[in-house]
């Protein structure tokens, strides 16, 4: 009996020490999971990698990464514009037929009027610069929310859009064919590389640029960083006008890679709405004043993944809808939980 006991004593021992020694290395992971928010959403796209992989082995193949970034590419680089306004506490609705408009713009200043590729090119983002500088005049100006604004942009540039190209596609200019449309999408990995710079430039720009600073002082305390002296319309605007930039380019990089100029690139309102859960996802609070835009990367990358997991798994495209919903309120209410954490030193 004595001898049972004595066993049975130095079995928990051991298990009591490895627990003692786990215990600081989860405190660690805890730590990390609050103070980098990235983190979490980064293993969530590790997680559904390793399973879709599992479930069928042609997930991590050349060819399915290049669709999974091809995917990924557009949403994130309009997520990025949306996690500066979303950071700055204001909403664009209308990014998305900014990106459809943007290649027609393209496309009619080359083969209608005869102006140069690069100047047509210039000339479709200085149109879409201003589109964004008009959205954010009517919200800073003239006090009208964002999101009723956007909305009616939205509206004036699909029927601008509708009316002008008649609602069908056009084929990409012959100037424009041959190495800048590879540059500009067609080739295999220009849309991620895009999309890989644009998502670096503006993670320095948000973190380690007074320009950043003032987005996030903005969204975070407006009487306050009002008083302390920044213009806060100046960074609203400007926040709208990159956001319409980057829905073109995104545009453009989109129309190239599929050799065609549609009406409907990107799905009219499905491109926005995913760069807006993207952002959410990645970890950009809808109330302003916290954002980060290698998470909106990691949401863009999550949404592609869940799309071509399901095709080839064989699950119908239906539940997408559900688990992008779920998503989003889990997403929001794991923000509210962290950033609660962040406040309090993560105690």
């Amino acid at each position: 009996m004595q001898a049972t006991e004595s066993s049975s004593g130095q079995n928990e021992a051991p298990t009591a020490d490895r627990g003692r020694r786990l215990l600081p290395v989860l405190r660690r992971f805890g730590t990390v999971l609050v103070r980098w928010r990235e983190a979490s959403v980064l293993i969530v796209a590790i997680a559904m990698a390793v399973y879709f992989q599992a479930s069928k082995d042609v997930f991590l193949t050349h060819d399915n990464l290049r669709n999974i970034a091809q995917a990924t590419a557009p949403a994130a680089i309009v997520a990025v514009g949306i996690v500066l306004l979303l950071v700055s506490g204001e909403i664009d609705l209308s990014v998305g037929v900014v990106a459809a408009l943007a290649p027609f713009l393209v496309h009619y200043a080359v083969d209608l009027y005869g102006v140069p590729v690069v100047p047509a090119f210039l000339l479709a983002f200085v149109i879409s610069a201003a589109i964004g500088f008009c959205n954010g005049f009517i919200v800073t100006k003239l006090r009208v929310p964002s999101l009723v604004a956007t909305l009616g942009m939205y509206y004036f540039l699909l029927g601008v859009l509708l009316t002008t190209s008649h609602a069908y596609p056009a084929q990409i200019p012959e100037e424009a064919q041959g190495r800048i449309q590879q540059i500009f999408g067609a080739a295999d990995w220009a849309s991620l590389t895009w999309c890989l710079a644009i998502v670096l430039f503006f993670h320095i720009v948000l973190t380690r640029t007074r320009w950043g600073l003032h987005t996030i002082s903005v969204g975070g305390n407006l009487i306050g960083a009002t008083e302390a002296g920044i213009r806060a319309n100046r960074i609203k605007i400007g926040n709208f006008m990159i956001a319409s930039v980057l829905g073109a380019l995104a545009g453009i990089l989109e129309a190239f890679r599929i050799n065609s100029i549609d009406p409907n690139i990107g799905g009219g309102t499905a491109l926005v709405f995913t760069a807006i859960s993207a952002a959410v996802i990645g970890g950009t609070a809808l109330a302003g004043g916290s954002g980060t835009v290698i998470g909106a990367l990691l949401g863009a990358l999550i949404l592609a993944e869940l799309q071509n997991g399901f095709n080839l798994i064989g699950i119908s495209a239906n539940p997408f809808n559900l688990i992008l919903g779920s998503a989003i309120l889990i997403s929001m209410i794991a923000n509210q939980y962290l950033s609660r954490l962040r406040r309090t030193g993560g105690a």
